[in-house]
């Protein structure tokens, strides 16, 4: 078990699968660290979301990011190191 803090973890969740997104929303409930979630939905949002372009103009600085490596749009896979 992982110790409790006061600090909430904000995290991004680069994903477009709507059940993987509440898996993961029931997985971190499960915990014993509060975690702040944030969705992204493909390539283009999260990049709007770390650069806090548009909706996401006062979006929180994610301390973990959990990435899908196959997104529609803008694939990670272009930018990961082969």
């Amino acid at each position: 078990m992982v110790a409790a803090t006061a600090k909430t973890v904000e995290v991004l969740l680069v994903e477009d699968n709507p059940g993987d997104v509440r898996l993961t929303r029931e997985a971190f409930k499960e915990g014993s660290v509060g975690v702040h979630l944030s969705v992204a939905v493909d390539g283009v949002e999260a990049i709007d979301f770390l650069r806090h372009l548009g909706k996401f103009h006062d979006a929180p600085r994610p301390d973990l990011i959990l990435l899908d490596l196959n997104l529609p749009r803008k694939t990670v896979k272009k930018y990961w190191p082969k």
